[in-house]
């Protein structure tokens, strides 16, 4: 096969998957340059082939541009955030990774992949915007964000009252917390209330999601960047920043990509960080609670959480029992959500009959607490005007098991239509036990969230 016949079949290849796939020649000449790539930096694919990049790209300063390094430098970019103008001038933010091919000692071309982000990059400075306002808002005749207490905790079994009781005493102290508790047993809650019951309660208290964004974004959320740090870098400060003197909250911690874990433990190990880009230390001073939501040894096995880091943080520990194992709770759970989403709704519902009540109490709850908010506001929203809320009310969906295919009947379903159900019953399952966070149900399904987002859309979940 001839040299044009190996191109060829790299363009058409380069043609077919979704990645966006820049190749420079020696000499700098575009010669492949896929529609992805073209879409994702909004630019005619004639405009670019066959000429130098330079030329095409000249408002990217030389000394950023990482196929320019690989080129002459021959140093390969892995996973390089970007913000660059495309060449009609419009902003486009990138994680790219450029590789320097070498035959012989020499570069004979440079390879980009990229990945588009310019969207949450666009919430990520939006969050970093909104921490900062909550902490030094503009208005103050503004509505305030929920702030949670001990005094929003209900529960009085004997295996609930044990975890509160640490949480109290751990609110009195300054050391790190670790919380594990299924989706939606009140983890939130529970690092509201310890930080707004100790000394540090008028300093500020953030939450990051860890599970919501990409490391390169993640590690300038937390950390903060500088000028120059990379290409379309400001000086901001990070949530340890803005959170100095009270607690920055890492939910999902076992979600953070794992060399971004190490970085954490530096930081935590040695109380002050960098920013991303920046060589001057910065003293913190941050309490840090943590919440994953499996088991830590589990986390720690498969390898997505570092036992260092687990060490490290887990010295005050709290396991919040999930709702199954203290049903005895359930009616002082759905008294208060009927007084809450009476006000909600203007209704005058009083109590839930016996009936009603246990059939909320031969539910498994997998969605624990926030399911069962969910199905009381559900059934105060739709009675009508009775003061009881009786067994018709109450609407729980049943849990979804895997099907064994025995219920299959090809004269009444074709395969492909069979396979899309159970696979949409599966996603939205996943989803449900996730609380809906993408990163996670792609995770537990085994698939790329890429793959995950288009079957979402497919389903219209």
């Amino acid at each position: 096969m001839k040299a044009k016949d190996y191109q060829q079949l790299l363009q058409e290849l380069c043609g077919v998957v979704d990645e966006a796939i820049h190749i420079v020649d020696a000499k700098g000449k575009s010669i492949i340059y896929n529609e992805a790539m073209a879409g994702l930096e909004m630019t005619n694919r004639e405009d670019v082939l066959g000429k130098p990049f330079r030329e095409v790209f000249s408002h990217i300063p030389q000394e950023e541009s990482t196929l320019y390094r690989a080129l002459s430098q021959n140093v390969a970019t892995i996973d390089q955030q970007q913000t660059y103008l495309n060449k009609y001038g419009k902003a486009i933010t990138t994680v790219n990774s450029t590789i320097p091919v070498e035959v012989d000692g020499q570069v004979i071309a440079a390879i980009e992949i990229s990945k588009d982000i310019t969207e949450i990059k666009s919430m990520s400075d939006t969050i970093l915007k909104l921490q900062k306002e909550s902490i030094h808002p503009k208005k103050p005749e503004k509505p305030e964000i929920k702030r949670y207490s001990f005094d929003h905790i209900i529960g009085e079994s004997s295996c609930f009252k044990q975890v509160l009781e640490v949480a109290k005493k751990a609110a009195r102290t300054n050391a790190s917390v670790f919380i594990y508790g299924e989706t939606g047993t009140g983890k939130e809650l529970f690092a509201q209330s310890i930080h707004f019951a100790g000394e540090r309660k008028d300093k500020p208290f953030l939450a990051q999601n860890c599970a919501a964004l990409p490391e390169s974004l993640l590690e300038g959320i937390l950390f903060g960047t500088e000028r120059g740090g990379f290409t379309g870098a400001v000086d901001r400060a990070g949530l340890f920043e803005q959170a100095s003197g009270g607690t920055l909250l890492l939910d999902e911690i076992s979600a953070m990509p794992y060399d971004l874990q190490s970085k954490l433990l530096r930081v935590l190990q040695e109380d002050y960080i960098r920013r991303v880009g920046g060589n001057k230390d910065i003293p913190i001073d941050v309490r840090i609670i943590a919440t994953v939501n499996e088991s830590p040894e589990s986390l720690i096995q498969s390898g997505a959480l570092r036992k260092d880091l687990y060490y490290r943080l887990n010295i005050v520990n709290l396991t919040i029992p999930p709702l199954r194992e203290r049903l005895d709770d359930l009616p002082l759970l759905v008294d208060r959500f009927l007084e809450k989403h009476n006000k909600r709704y203007g209704k005058e519902i009083w109590m839930v009959s016996e009936g009603a009540l246990e059939k909320l109490k031969k539910h498994s709850y997998p969605g624990n607490i926030r399911e069962l908010e969910n199905i009381i506001m559900s059934a105060v929203s739709l009675a009508d005007k009775e003061h009881v809320l009786t067994e018709k009310h109450i609407q729980i969906q049943a849990a979804y098991h895997e099907k064994s295919g025995s219920d299959y009947d090809p004269e009444k379903e074709s395969l492909d239509r069979y396979l899309a159900r159970i696979e949409n019953d599966l996603i939205r399952d996943a989803m449900a036990q996730c609380g809906g966070n993408i990163s996670k149900a792609a995770g537990r399904l085994g698939i790329k969230r890429q793959t995950l987002q288009h079957k979402l859309k497919k389903y219209q979940v």
